[in-house]
């Protein structure tokens, strides 16, 4: 009867349960019968508290893998066993493409933004990813994500894919702020003040060295994420895709876009960006704002914390400050937005091989937006990383450590804390509270793509490879490489290799 009693104990309620409505003669029990009485030789059944092994593909945005610190306290959470392969974003998506072309893709696979989604589609709609929209009712959690974000994510209105939220948009500019008081500057208003800042920062020695070792503007080789997208919208350039005349057509077929390659072009025949941002990465690019070379940085506002946090170590008495509202040649101000997601994941039948595994992964992400797990993922641990302060988490002071232990798993969030529960952040930098000010402040003025919902199959097999015709000669339009005939002539190859048909079918997926 001893042994009895401990076997009970351990083996817990509902198997003892179990066993007593089939000691009464109440129906039968497979795993009673099987003891054949003996409890000294009783073992729990079944494996529902081993942890869960699985495997996740991200993008990393630090220079090194983080510290297993956070992805132990997580797994343990979660009852999970996380195989997580961190590929650099520089080349996220070269790694991602190899791995699907050799069916080597793991279980959970992360698209870095829409782009990289889109090149997915054709592979989503050839049924080799899991459509999980069937599942979701079985998990609360994952049931909170916004419909109107999901919605942007959905193929043939089908859900495929965990979003992670974004603000709509964050775009804008960090300045230095002491170069410009030491100029007498203003924050830019309009396109012409913009310049006029970028030429000043260039030719008027702005840090009052007396050496020509400055320049305006910094930028990398991103259209969208770098700087071009958003002058692009400070022009009136429709995002993606616009209307005009009653038609759908490509942003680089209005004249505005047009427009925005000449003044690009006149920031880098004057010297007032680098001169090689075409071959520059996101790091090289912030390196240059942070060491002083350049004075203009144009992107995520959000990021003048971590450019501050890491410039003021190579000078203390730096100071940044943040701007949006940028007018362009018709007196009005446009900024670009998304929709409503950044990195999305996807889960590739080629890995993933039962509804069973499908559904243990699902169960994961349904953790992660729990507000426990949400803030461990975003935050890290409370008193190492972050402290709570009037409802929000004020991050540790100590960027590096946080780049080390906590930052690498941001990319792997799902929701938002408007969804996750998580803690939002509390900001003591000046500029920093104005970039979160600012990214609110934009949605008065956004511009979307109106062709997110709308469907192309020429664009979802060759938009990608089409798309490159047109970086390549924006490029060498603003490089002085090409002319307006040149640009023209490239645009023509693009209608002629299949851009015609683009915009035929997303005009007949609009009707």
């Amino acid at each position: 009867m001893n042994n009895f009693k401990k076997w009970c104990a351990n083996v817990g309620f509902i198997v003892l349960v179990t066993l007593l409505v089939a000691c009464g003669g109440n129906g039968t029990n497979e795993n009673a019968s099987s003891n054949n009485g003996n409890s000294n030789e009783a073992e729990p059944t079944g494996n529902e508290n081993e942890p869960f092994k699985f495997s996740i593909m991200a993008n990393l945005h630090t220079a090194e893998v983080p510290d297993k610190k956070v992805q132990n306290l997580l797994e343990e959470a979660t009852n999970t066993e996380l195989d997580i392969q961190w590929v650099p974003d520089s080349n996220y998506e070269e790694r991602l493409n190899t791995a699907f072309a050799t069916g080597s893709l793991p279980q959970a696979v992360y698209m870095k933004n829409q782009s990289t989604y889109n090149q997915f589609k054709e592979a989503i709609r050839d049924d080799q990813f899991w459509e999980i929209g069937p599942y979701l009712d079985q998990f609360e959690n994952l049931n909170k994500l916004k419909p109107e974000v999901v919605a942007n994510t959905l193929v043939d209105g089908k859900m495929y894919g965990l979003y992670q939220g974004r603000p709509l948009s964050r775009s804008g500019i960090i300045y230095r702020k002491d170069w410009a008081e030491n100029l007498g500057i203003e924050a830019p208003t309009t396109v012409e003040e913009f310049m006029e800042m970028a030429r000043a920062f260039t030719e008027d020695d702005p840090d009052g060295n007396g050496r020509n070792d400055t320049m305006g503007l910094t930028d990398r080789n991103d259209l969208i994420y770098g700087a071009f997208k958003t002058v692009a919208s400070w022009h009136g350039v429709p995002n993606n895709w616009g209307e005009k005349d009653g038609e759908l057509l490509p942003e680089f077929m209005f004249d505005e876009y047009v427009e925005t390659l000449d003044y690009m072009k006149e920031l880098h025949a004057n010297g007032f960006m680098n001169q090689d941002f075409p071959v520059t990465s996101k790091n090289d690019q912030q390196a240059l704002f942070k060491n002083g070379t350049a004075g203009i940085y144009i992107g995520s506002m959000g990021d003048v914390l971590s450019l501050y946090n890491d410039a003021s170590q190579l000078n203390p008495d730096l100071e940044f400050a943040v701007h949006n509202y940028v007018e362009g040649p018709n007196g009005e101000y446009n900024i670009w937005a998304i929709p409503g997601y950044g990195n999305l994941v996807i889960f590739p039948k080629s890995a993933v091989k039962t509804e069973e595994e499908l559904l243990g992964i699902l169960a994961f992400y349904n953790e992660m937006m729990t507000p426990e797990v949400a803030n461990l993922t975003f935050w890290g641990v409370e008193g190492e990383h972050y402290e709570v302060q009037d409802g929000r988490a004020l991050a540790n002071s100590d960027s590096a450590l946080t780049d080390r232990e906590v930052k690498p798993y941001q990319s792997i969030e799902i929701g938002e804390a408007d969804t996750n529960g998580r803690y939002l952040g509390l900001a003591t930098y000046d500029a920093k509270i104005k970039a979160d000010e600012l990214e609110i402040d934009n949605e008065q003025y956004l511009v979307h793509d109106p062709t997110i919902t709308l469907d192309s199959e020429t664009f979802q097999t060759h938009g990608d490879r089409l798309q490159q015709i047109i970086n390549d000669v924006t490029y060498q339009y603003i490089l002085g490489q090409t002319d307006l005939d040149g640009f023209n002539k490239a645009v023509d190859n693009w209608r002629n290799q299949g851009g015609d048909d683009i915009i035929k079918e997303f005009n007949e997926s609009n009707q």
